[in-house]
């Protein structure tokens, strides 16, 4: 089991660069690039205006006018453009036809050739980078407006704004995480337990770090190292501290990011994916839950044409196209090893299998100590005590399980976290919040109260069953009360007498109601549920049936059709119904058996049940004072140590 560690000077994210916020959406941008056109166009029409305002402008026959006047000494003529320049230093300008003469139009005007002598008239060519740029600019503006827009909308589109990548739809999406990114970096000392993955990982380090040490004794370093384990053990943390401890980039993406809706994108991903990371060898290349894309082929579903089978195909086909001193690992984590297809598994792929367990008991202490780094702590803490007390978690479970903490002493106004809020937390991980609006009247409460003590009452006199460590009737999740039943130390393996005694103590609180009301409720729904399927599970996977035999009649996989899972049970009708009258003999035994232990201890269930009405919770001090009084003797780790099995 690993879990992930967090310094206090480096948050453990999942190597994810930030992804950009979202924006507007397209038709918001398009009007706001409209927007600024219509602005812009506005601005310059009122520009051109007030360049022109600035001469004066006259007709040409007052310019004709003025020279036989006297008052004009000069005139600038530049296309058909003249310009008049007065004897008080004043202009005025004006227009002349195009196609004719400045001399003969004014001669046209009756101008005589003296008054037009004593005129200085110049003629300029009408050019440079003026008139161009009057010229041009009316055209280009609008054009070079328009591809800046077409560009900008582009570079939206490509970043993904509004989610739309229209222009990258065959270009990887993994995520690098840089070697020499301190903040992101992770090694094997910020994972706690998964002692065995992590010396099974250190000679992929060790290759990574020296390959030339392997190639030249002819050694191969496997190409694909595939890491197994429930949901929340560290697989992907695992991965992140063989890229930190080799001080290589890591690319990390989901099998979930390669499929799209246009065929053949998938595929175009993966050689992007795998063309990258050889450019950046030494590197790693991290495909987190695998199974989305690499389930077993063939199961009728989607075709031969299918996106994610053509996916699947071309990653085969690049793990094998690697040369034998390729540096490129590639490292993948599944929950579900089973639904992989086989070419994925054989030798020169994925032919490095870790399994990730759930922590044991000292694993669970190293992973809380990893995770209380940054936290204050109180005086009164005991790690391994809450290590105990937490059996079945995984390293996400107790990550959760000391940040619930945490907030729970913030929300109290507390600078330091306590022994009680890490035990509070513990039952949040497990069953959720408490429901405190959750009020049941008073009949209600008292049923509860006697469901309750059903089940604590038969676990603490059946000899096989796990001692009870609290019982309260305050609801938390979808439970209305609860009794927490925890073992001595962690366990691997379950026998039959085991199964037996737990089923007798799912049934105790259904027994405890028709008992003393002479009625049931729907309180007990979730454990005829729970106790049946652990019934036919021992008759039908784990042999216990002596009638039976040890045969397994329910496979262990399953092929999963339009998102059913439909089991490959071949047994014929006849063994079905010996399998359902196995499963009703199992259950109606431990049904007598849990009746026998009630009835027996009628006092004592009394008792349980009207603490719990007065406290609502019973913690295991208490409740053990409770059965002692009533002549029961509490169980001891010595008593379940000498146990013999089944």
């Amino acid at each position: 089991m690993a879990a992930p560690g967090q310094q206090p000077r480096k948050p453990k994210v999942g190597g994810e660069t930030p992804k950009p916020a979202g924006g507007p959406s397209l038709w918001v941008q398009l009007a706001a690039a409209f927007g600024v056109f219509l602005v812009l166009s506005i601005g310059y029409s009122y520009v051109r205006q007030y360049i022109s305002a600035q001469d004066e402008t006259v007709p040409l026959s007052q310019i004709a006018q003025d020279i036989t006047a006297g008052t004009i000494t000069s005139l600038d003529v530049s296309g058909d453009k003249i310009t008049a320049t007065y004897a008080d230093k004043t202009t005025k300008t004006s227009r002349k036809e195009t196609e004719s003469s400045l001399t003969q139009t004014l001669s046209d005007y009756g101008i005589a050739p003296e008054k037009m002598a004593v005129v200085k008239i110049e003629i300029k060519d009408e050019g440079g980078v003026r008139f161009w740029a009057l010229t041009l600019l009316p055209i280009l503006v609008p054009i070079m407006f328009l591809f800046g827009v077409i560009w900008y909308l582009s570079r939206q589109l490509r970043g993904g704004a509004g989610g739309m990548q229209a222009f990258s739809f065959g270009k990887s999406m993994a995520r690098l995480v840089n070697p020499e990114d301190e903040v992101q970096k992770v090694t094997f000392k910020d994972v706690a337990g998964a002692k065995e993955a992590k010396s099974e990982l250190l000679e992929i380090v060790d290759f990574l770090k020296n390959p030339k040490k392997f190639i030249q004794i002819g050694a191969r370093i496997p190409k694909g190292v595939l890491l197994m384990g429930a949901p929340g053990t560290g697989k992907t943390l695992l991965a992140r501290a063989v890229a930190g401890e080799a001080g290589v980039p890591f690319f990390s993406i989901s099998g979930s990011e390669f499929v799209e809706m246009f065929v053949g994108v998938g595929a175009s991903r993966v050689r992007d994916l795998f063309l990258t990371a050889k450019k950046a060898a030494p590197s790693i290349v991290f495909i987190d839950e695998i199974d989305a894309v690499g389930r077993v082929r063939g199961t009728g579903v989607g075709g031969g044409n299918d996106e994610r089978e053509q996916t699947l195909n071309q990653i085969l086909v690049e793990m094998d196209g690697f040369e034998p001193n390729e540096k490129v690992i590639v490292m993948a984590a599944s929950n579900r090893p089973d639904v992989l297809d086989p070419a994925l598994l054989r030798p020169g792929r994925f032919d490095r299998r870790v399994m990730i367990d759930l922590p044991d008991r000292k694993d669970r202490e190293e992973i809380l100590r990893v995770h209380a780094r940054s936290k204050p702590l109180g005086a009164d803490v005991k790690l391994v005590v809450i290590a105990e007390r937490t059996p079945g978690f995984s390293g996400a479970d107790l990550a959760s399980l000391m940040n619930e903490g945490a907030i729970l002493a913030a929300r109290e106004d507390r600078k330091e976290i306590t022994q009680y809020d890490l035990i509070r937390s513990i039952e949040k991980v497990m069953l959720g919040p408490e429901r405190r609006s959750h009020v049941l009247n008073k009949k209600e409460k008292e049923i509860t109260a006697y469901h309750e003590a059903g089940h604590a009452l038969v676990a603490s006199v059946l000899p096989y069953a796990d001692p009870v460590h609290k019982i309260s009737i305050i609801s938390r999740g979808r439970a209305a009360g609860y009794t927490l039943k925890l073992p001595f130390e962690d366990r691997r393996m379950q026998s039959r007498k085991e199964f037996l005694d737990d089923i007798a103590v799912s049934l105790g609180g259904f027994i405890a109601e028709k008992m003393v009301f002479d009625d049931v409720t729907t309180g007990a729904s979730n454990d005829l549920q729970v106790l049946s399927a652990l019934a036919r599970n021992m008759v039908a996977r784990y042999g216990m049936s002596d009638k039976m035999g040890p045969i397994a009649f329910a496979a262990s996989a399953q092929r999963a059709i339009f998102g059913e899972g439909v089991e490959n049970d071949q047994s014929s009708q006849e063994v079905a119904a010996e399998i359902d009258a196995e499963v009703k003999k199992i259950i109606l035994a431990a049904h007598k058996k849990a009746e026998g232990v009630l009835t027996k201890h009628r006092a004592a269930l009394d008792a349980i049940a009207q603490k719990l009405v007065e406290v609502e919770t019973l913690e295991r001090a208490e409740f053990e004072n409770i059965l002692i009084a009533h002549g029961i003797t509490p169980k001891k780790k010595e008593d379940i140590e000498h146990a013999p099995l089944a």
